[in-house]
């Protein structure tokens, strides 16, 4: 996904001459030929996060399009004053494009672990947020926002599906249907959950874009009003969205994610996985615990 982006931000820039890119010293090796053609749309600030989503915002008001770069915890929690007022509360619009996921290097520890970025940009308004699980997802949102005026964060992953599903109209998509529960699979947690479910008899969706989040097909699947939340980030971040779509049907919600602190320690992306329930064989079990739970079980242990 980041050679895929790199590559389709070079040449937006070279087709575009609106398009600028705004680093903070993370992947500015990958943008140097990029650079030497148009050094005054590749600007590199160091690392000085707050400065970075300042910039853009100058940028953006004097007509540019900027697509801002860096790891999801210094792109959106170390800057987040300067998302909610630079850009959100001026309504500017920028192009954010994180690297490093929740825990994709395990060995930069917890400072480079970015779990809780959608959670927080859900406290602003008017984002659109894509979590591509492809490398050509990658390129398809990219080249869109670069369209627009809009505030959108891409949310790049080392985890990759084998194939790209994503709809150009935001709308999820339909990969399996059941009678039971309905799994909402956002971005490259699809290979996971469809090896978890297989057997099982669910509906699962795909949603590589969760901001806006659609509601209409969510409801239109729905065969029994339960709904498995599988999200490669804090657990749960999603959870009012269903709310809403469902606010006239009784139903229930398994959230599945990144638990509020991440586990302290290092190892490999499959360690993270496993400790947070995140692999096929974690999947599988809370997906057919909950889907063999039946609704008066549910109100007896509540």
């Amino acid at each position: 996904m980041r050679d895929r982006f790199a590559c389709v931000t070079a040449q937006l820039i070279d087709a575009d001459p609106r398009i600028a890119i705004v680093l903070a010293d993370i992947s500015a090796d990958r943008f140097v030929g990029t650079a030497r053609r148009r050094p005054h749309r590749v600007i590199n600030v160091g690392i000085r996060e707050q400065a970075l989503i300042g910039t853009a915002a100058g940028m953006s008001l004097a007509g540019l399009r900027p697509i801002v770069h860096s790891y999801a915890p210094f792109l959106v929690e170390r800057p987040f004053e300067q998302l909610k007022l630079d850009l959100s509360h001026q309504n500017l619009g920028a192009v954010l494009v994180s690297i490093g996921a929740s825990y994709d290097w395990p060995g930069g520890g917890y400072t480079h672990h970015g779990p809780g970025d959608v959670a927080l940009l859900d406290t602003l308004e008017g984002w659109t947020v894509y979590v591509p699980g492809h490398p050509d997802e990658v390129e398809l949102f990219l080249r869109a926002a670069a369209t627009t005026d809009d505030r959108v964060y891409v949310r790049l992953s080392e985890q990759v599906n084998d194939a790209p599903h994503a709809r150009s109209d935001g709308r999820f998509s339909v990969l399996r249907t059941g009678t039971g529960p309905t799994v909402l699979a956002v971005g490259p947690m699809l290979d996971r959950v469809l090896a978890a479910t297989a057997g099982l008899d669910v509906t699962v969706l795909y949603a590589p874009t969760v901001r806006p989040f659609d509601a209409e097909t969510l409801r239109v699947v729905l065969a029994e009003p339960a709904v498995v939340l599988v999200e490669p980030y804090l657990a749960g971040t999603s959870v009012a969205r269903v709310a809403q779509a469902l606010a006239d049907v009784p139903h229930r919600v398994l959230a599945l994610g990144v638990s509020p602190h991440t586990a302290r320690i290092y190892g490999r992306i499959e360690d993270h996985d496993a400790a947070y329930g995140l692999d096929v064989a974690g999947l599988r079990s809370s997906i057919a615990g909950f889907a063999t739970a039946s609704p008066s079980l549910v109100r007896m242990v509540r």
